[in-house]
């Protein structure tokens, strides 16, 4: 029986596609020369609706479920330029379903149409200095003081970091209480307390700002408090499939590309009287490399179903972390060597797409973390 949604997700993928090869990959060189995604870009995405599809059709949102961020996420790797496929991702993906996931009807109404709309860009602020995928450790504290929470500490490798409008921070309110201590506030951009440290000068993903943040007796209102108090980490975990998917389908849309732009390549180049293609060690690697990015493919798809259906799929979904950030790498380093010293140039986009795939075996959860939560259900 043929899903009702299929058509919608097909349009989707069409629409998004389009958009993408004609407003995003003819110009994004310039973005990774400044390093950060225009404004603009994502206020006409917002027009467009694809920043909130997964949300309410109240707030402007398409109301889609988990197969949405996967369809987006593959379309947005597809650009070439992954710093801005997360640039969006952390904003649509991982940042923002905090606010509908744990927010007041007043929280939401307040935040979710700029969300929505592109004009309100969002961050998640979680990873600190000493602490990235061990989600407990974090040391910035937030004390309760009359109407307010002040927040002291620091955030490290926040993407959207300086272009954010509004912050989703994690924070201790009880440090004696382990993850049960932890509770997650809105912070918006200009809060006495609050500034942007220095912008971190990255391997790859040139074109997403990614910042180190400063609390320093930031006063938040108590009404900021984004759900109950100490239920943060929670909040964190909920939201980290969502997050786990979106990154493992952007890997796809990149190695996808990549073979793409490989094919065609070793088509043309000839060494030795011959296309490259013709040589048979070439031609059976991409095929076996595109017979795993297509298992990668329907692994994720298969994650986004289960989570549609609202089942249990923190294994399956640390299966697509796992198997597409490791994936990604390995279809990167051939691609660039079958492109030869044409694919160590800096013009050439799989230079590009080879450092920007660096970080997704470590970003989200590293690979090792997400293969031991495999273990843990095995």
């Amino acid at each position: 029986m043929l899903d009702p949604a299929e058509d919608t997700f097909r349009l989707l993928r069409d629409s998004v596609r389009r958009y993408v090869e004609k407003e995003i990959t003819p110009k994004a060189a310039a973005w990774e020369e400044q390093g950060s995604v225009p404004r603009e870009v994502l206020r006409e995405m917002g027009r467009l609706g694809f920043l909130g599809l997964r949300f309410p059709e109240a707030y402007g949102g398409g109301a889609l479920d988990a197969r949405a961020t996967a369809l987006l996420a593959e379309e947005l790797g597809r650009s070439t330029f992954g710093g801005f496929a997360i640039t969006v991702l952390v904003h649509t993906d991982m940042a923002s379903p905090h606010l509908v996931n744990a927010g007041t009807p007043e929280q939401i109404g307040r935040f979710l149409p700029g969300i929505v709309g592109g004009t309100t860009i969002t961050a998640v602020a979680v990873t600190e200095p000493d602490a990235g995928s061990d989600v407990k450790s974090i040391r910035t504290a937030a004390r309760r003081d009359g109407g307010d929470y002040v927040l002291k500490g620091n955030k490290m490798f926040i993407t959207n970091g300086a272009l954010a409008d509004l912050y989703f921070v994690a924070a201790k309110t009880d440090p004696a209480a382990g993850a049960k201590g932890i509770s997650m506030f809105l912070v918006e951009k200009g809060t006495p307390g609050f500034s942007v440290g220095r912008k971190l000068d990255k391997h790859g993903w040139r074109c997403s700002d990614t910042a180190e943040l400063v609390f320093d007796g930031c006063r938040v209102p108590a009404a900021n408090l984004l759900g109950e108090e100490g239920r943060g980490f929670y909040s964190i975990m909920r939201n980290f499939q969502n997050e786990r998917i979106a990154i493992g389908a952007m890997a796809i849309g990149e190695s996808a590309k990549a073979l793409e732009l490989t094919l065609d390549y070793v088509k043309t180049r000839k060494a030795f009287g011959a296309p490259l293609w013709e040589k048979q060690a070439i031609r059976q690697r991409l095929s076996m490399l595109a017979a795993k990015v297509e298992a990668g493919r329907q692994l994720v798809q298969h994650a986004a179903r289960l989570d549609a259906e609202g089942r249990d799929c923190v294994k399956e979904v640390s299966m697509v972390k796992a198997y597409c950030g490791e994936l990604v790498n390995e279809v990167m380093y051939d691609c660039l060597q079958f492109h030869g010293g044409f694919g160590y140039l800096r013009e050439a986009a799989i230079e590009r797409m080879t450092r920007d795939a660096r970080v997704q075996a470590i970003g989200g959860g590293a690979t090792e973390v997400m293969l031991e939560e495999v273990a843990k259900r095995l």
